[in-house]
Order: structure tokens, then sequence, then C-alpha cells
């Protein structure tokens, strides 16, 4: 069976002059033909304020009561913002959300890494709103998408690894997004509320999934600033390979009920994102760590900050990792240890294999390198920044070709906390000698992966493969 995940395509409300306190959230799904599609549900995240709500059809509007929110000034919003386009990479076809805060004559160009313009569209008025924008590209490679308008500028950089059959510009405004009064809902629409906080401008998540011939299928997740009411139209698009969610578990969600993205790398299935269970898949708690070991199991968060458990994960000592289980140098492991029962944590060689893949990928090196992968495995954000080439902290915006999304999550050791924005450590299932242990790092000065070993009493983050 063919499989499909969805894109999202954003398009923002904008409320420029009555006072607002509600901003909702719309969400409605589409297929490739603007056909519709019904979603069994939404999982809504607030990165900034650690809470979750998921919405069940059918419950398509989530209300968040908002402080803060007077005109657009106050709300943050701006004249022209081209948000980052969906999928990306892409194979061919992508799409861009546009939002115009004064109506006039747009330009929307695309060039290529060396500055050659590639495609230039022309609109002599475009209307205050939100926007979609349908490219189309020819021929693979690294490119910038560009719009012009009032004298504002606004740039994203788009990865391609196919042929869309053209080099074009398409505006969709046919879509059909909603026009509502600001702070309502459409009428007659099912709506949801959470007595969660918001305030304008927080990081949010948004994350779509919908039964399509028995298979429950994701979206691609969106994570942006969230300034004010939005209708996020939810496209569905065939993905295959890497970077799309694993065949068949497009999540997966661990006894605490943490829902976890996957994302297939070759021929490997991954968690997308670091593990942050408080607890083994037996129920047994993982302690809060308060001082180090090797022996007793241990989690701590990240540079120390509760906020960041939602987006970076716990760290855990490799003690915690294991859960009283030895070493593994197998492929796969067979450890389960603190993941999800039908995943386990990766050995050593697990490691290597996906390693090897990413480096025998043309197109996931940079420069002449084949050990100068790390970029195409670290996330676009949380990053410090680097001007050595090739490194992850150089222009971060073009990481992350493959989906691994790794984060600089940091490390613990007899230190304290160190290392957050600079650096992924991942631990392995594979030991090495009484005192250490395998692992992986990902720094924002290098280009390359390492592999190293380090003391199990380190709390380092986690990634979990199916099974």
């Amino acid at each position: 069976m063919r499989k499909n995940v969805f894109l999202f395509a954003v398009f923002l409300l904008l409320c420029n002059a009555l006072p607002a306190q509600t901003v909702s959230l719309t969400f409605t799904g589409r297929d490739a033909n603007n056909g519709y599609v019904q979603l069994s549900r939404v999982v809504v995240t607030n990165v900034t304020r650690d809470w979750q709500e998921t919405l069940y059809w059918p419950d398509t509007v989530l209300t968040m009561t908002a402080t803060g929110i007077h005109n657009a000034e106050a709300s943050g919003l701006v004249s022209l913002q081209l948000s980052q386009n969906n999928p990306n990479p892409f194979n061919g076809t992508t799409y861009a959300s546009l939002t115009v805060g004064n109506a006039g004559a747009l330009t929307v160009e695309i060039t290529d890494v060396t500055g050659r313009k590639v495609v230039t569209q022309n609109f002599a008025s475009i209307q205050q709103g939100a926007h979609q924008l349908r490219v189309t590209l020819s021929t693979a490679g690294v490119y910038f998408l560009t719009a012009s308008m009032n004298g504002q500028v606004s740039s994203v950089k788009m990865v391609n690894g196919g042929n869309g059959g053209a080099d074009e510009i398409v505006l969709n405004d046919h879509v059909g997004t909603q026009s509502t009064a600001c702070g309502t809902h459409p009428k007659n629409a099912p709506k949801g509320t959470t007595p969660n906080p918001f305030v304008p401008g927080d990081q949010m998540k948004y994350v779509g999934y919908a039964m399509v011939n028995g298979s429950e299928l994701e979206s691609s997740p969106i994570a942006q600033a969230q300034t004010g009411s939005e209708t996020l139209i939810l496209l569905f698009t065939p993905t295959q390979g890497d970077g799309a969610p694993c065949p068949g578990a497009a999540t997966v969600t661990d006894i605490d009920g943490n829902v976890y993205n996957t994302v297939q790398v070759g021929n490997q299935c991954w968690m997308r994102e670091n593990l942050r269970t408080t607890r083994y898949a037996d129920g047994t708690t993982i302690p809060m760590g308060s001082t180090y070991s090797y022996t007793e199991p241990y989690r701590y968060v990240p540079n120390n900050e509760t906020g960041n458990v939602a987006m970076y994960g716990y760290l855990y000592n490799w003690a915690a990792v294991m859960h009283g289980a030895s070493s593994s140098v197998d492929n796969p492991s067979g450890i389960l240890g603190a993941c999800p029962t039908g995943w386990h944590v990766p050995s050593d060689a697990e490691w290597t294999q996906l390693i090897d893949y990413v480096s025998s990928q043309s197109q996931y090196v940079c420069g002449d390198e084949s050990t100068h992968i790390a970029k195409v495995l670290a996330s676009t954000t949380g990053w410090n920044e680097s001007e050595i080439p090739c490194a992850v902290g150089n222009n971060i915006s073009a990481n992350n070709a493959t989906g691994f999304s790794a984060l600089p999550a940091g490390n613990t050791s007899t230190y304290g906390y160190g290392a957050f924005g600079s650096s992924a450590d991942f631990w392995s299932a594979t030991s090495l000698g009484y005192d250490f242990a395998y692992g992986r790092n990902i720094g924002n000065v290098a280009a390359f992966v390492s592999r190293g070993s380090a003391d199990k009493y380190y709390g380092f983050s986690v990634r979990c493969v199916r099974d």
C-alpha cells in the first residue's frame, strides 16, 4: 500500500483593530487535489509553556486564552513573513505560506546557491492576509525562496531532491481559508478550549493524524512562534524514504503518554525526538538525579531548566538507559532499557550503521569529505552559531536533510550541566569495561559525528530504534 504523510500549509488570519482575548487554531485536512480529508486527531504543543493538548474529531478548533494582544503591532505581526517551506527537503514540489500585512505588489523569486535566478514571479496586487505558494523545481539542489513587498524582504532556504517537471511559483489562493472575525470561530465549527497559558510569540508545535486505508498517517510537524489566530490546512502528499515517518509507525507512545515522532533513515526507523520518559515500560520510576552514579539509575533536566524537557527530553546516565541489562554489541541490540515496548536502545553497531549509511549518500555530504555529515543529522533550531565551513552551527537553517533532528541538549558530568546549545550526546547499549560506554557526539563547531566513550555516570540523551 502506498504510504503518505501530511504536509502543513499555514494560513494566518490577521487581527488588526479590535482587542482579541482569544487565539483560535483551526485545523482541516486536504489532499494534493485540494480534496477534504478527515483528521482523527491533532496534537498541539506549547514548547515555551511546556504543555500539550490533543484535539479529537469532530473538534477542529482549539481556543487559547491569550494575554497581550491588542493590535497587529502588539501581537508581533509583520508586514511580510514567508514561512519555512514544507516538506523540506522535498522531491520536486513544496509549499510555503506567506503572510501579508499590507496590500501591494509582490515579487517572489528562487535563486540557487551561486546567486543565479532560477525563476521570478511578479504579482501586481496581493491583498492583506495569508496566502500559499506552490513551488516546483526541476533540478535537485539547494535554493533560496525570497519574497519582496512594500520594501520588506523575507527568505527561506530549500533543499530539493527531485524533478518536479518545471521551475515555477504558483499562488494557491484557491485552498479556501475561511474569513472570520478576530477572536471568533467559523459558524457551527466544533470547538475545543485549553486552560493552559498562552502568550503571543510562544513557540508552538502542531502534528496531525488521519486514518487512511486502515493505517494512521502523520503530518509533517510545524514548529513556529504563534502570534495570532490561524487556520492550518493539512495537505496529503506522497513521501517516501529518508526523512519520512516510519511506515506503520508514524509515532510511538511511552508509558507516560508522551508521543514521539519517528523518522526513517536508510533501513532504520528511529525516534525523531529525544526520550523524555520518567518511567520504564514496566512502570518503574526513573529517579531524578541529585548526584552522580555508575550503578544507580538517574535522569536529569537539560541545563537544569525544567522547561527544556518538552523539546530536549531528559538526560539519562547509562544505568538508567539500560535498566539492569548488560552490554550488547548486536545489531539490533535487543535491549529494551528505557525505551517504549517494541523499541530498543541502539548498540554501537546500530549507530555505526546510521553513520555509514548517511556518509554513503552524496547528497548528505558537505564538501568533499564523506565524514562531513553532522549538519544533515542536526536540527535547525537550538544550536550555537559557528563560522566554520560545514559545521553544524554554520547556517543552521540548512541542517537536518535526513530529518533525524538531533538537538543540542548538552550533558551532565561531575562538573555539572554543560554544553547546552553546542552539543548533542547520545548513549549506545554497548559497554567499554566497567566504567565506560560508547556513544555519539554532534557538536556545533564540528562537521563530523564523533564516536567515543564516556563515563557511565554522565547524563546523555537517548534515541530509541524500532525493533
